[in-house]
């Protein structure tokens, strides 16, 4: 969860630079990709508000919540690698501002799966205390919570940064990546530590929930199993979202292969690494859960249904 990483295939990878066709293409294939996704979130979005079906279901909205908060993220990683490209710098005060809500929107993410997780552990374990604890009011304020506790994660490295930089800095021009941003070594040592603390409490949430769930099943219905399926998948996602820890090792072990292929090698992990798990998202609830996969179906094929349930 590095949004440092963002630029990962920028022109700022050393000596070694793109020609412009490869440039045009890299760019072409980002774009596509990011309004191709973000085209089929779009779609479970407007799905999910047309239909009063799912407002009132905890475990559809927290879903959305999940999906707006990955087209945003993917829609600035794809802003952040073309900007990359066409100016290779910015001012330092709009990368600031793009950089925070990358930063918000990333770790948004694992908070958004542990909490889907515990809703599944509810309702498979405490189904008759379901409508009382997962209420969409209770949901909305979790939703507000994690997007607090992802502000105070990012809230002491922006303080510092007020308090240590000049002015002249904020009306510089800069490559808009994190470590060139919040350069303080502390911003480093203290980000390290929290992505460790909450990627702890997420896969400690994610194996609690996935066990009570499997130890709770005497029998193997269809809504345990999937239950247990989609808890399988967050920790899927949340795999994904940790790639970006172990992508400087990831690289350098290519790069000792393929000394020669450093552009291709960051532009092939940037794509892993920041748009892959933006897929997974629609594929867990928009393929797999069947009432939303007839609607999503319906406005995918460009039908409009007059019913609203």
């Amino acid at each position: 969860m590095n949004v440092s990483s963002l630029n990962g295939s920028s022109a700022s990878a050393g000596i070694q630079r793109d020609t412009l066709i490869t440039a045009v293409t890299k760019n072409v294939v980002v774009t596509a990709l990011c309004i191709s996704i973000n085209y089929i979130n779009g779609t479970q979005v407007h799905a999910f508000r047309k239909h009063q079906i799912f407002k009132s279901n905890p475990r559809y909205i927290l879903f959305i919540h999940l999906v707006i908060n990955d087209m945003i993220q993917l829609l600035l990683s794809t802003v952040l690698h073309i900007l990359s490209y066409a100016f290779h710098t910015i001012n330092t005060s709009f990368c600031l501002v793009l950089l925070i809500i990358a930063i918000l929107t990333t770790h948004n993410t694992p908070l958004n799966l542990a909490g889907m997780a515990v809703e599944r552990y509810v309702a498979i374990c405490i189904p008759l205390r379901h409508g009382q604890m997962c209420t969409v009011r209770r949901t909305c304020v979790l939703m507000g919570l994690i997007w607090l506790v992802s502000a105070f994660s990012i809230l002491p490295d922006l303080f510092i940064l007020l308090a240590t930089e000049q002015l002249r800095f904020f009306r510089s021009r800069l490559f808009c990546s994190r470590d060139y941003v919040f350069r303080s070594a502390y911003s480093l040592r203290k980000r390290d530590a929290s992505h460790i603390a909450l990627l702890a409490l997420v896969w400690l949430t994610l194996f609690y929930t996935y066990f009570k769930i499997l130890l709770a099943a005497k029998e193997a219905t269809i809504s345990v199993n999937k239950a247990k399926n989609t808890i399988l998948l967050h920790g899927f996602q949340l795999l994904l979202c940790m790639l970006n820890y172990v992508r400087p090792m990831f690289e350098q072990a290519l790069l000792y292969l393929l000394p020669k292929q450093l552009l291709a090698i960051r532009f092939a992990s940037y794509v892993i690494v920041q748009m892959l798990p933006r897929f997974v998202s629609p594929i867990v609830y928009g393929l797999r859960d069947q009432t939303f996969r007839r609607y999503v179906k319906m406005y995918l094929v460009c039908k409009h249904s007059t019913s609203n349930h």
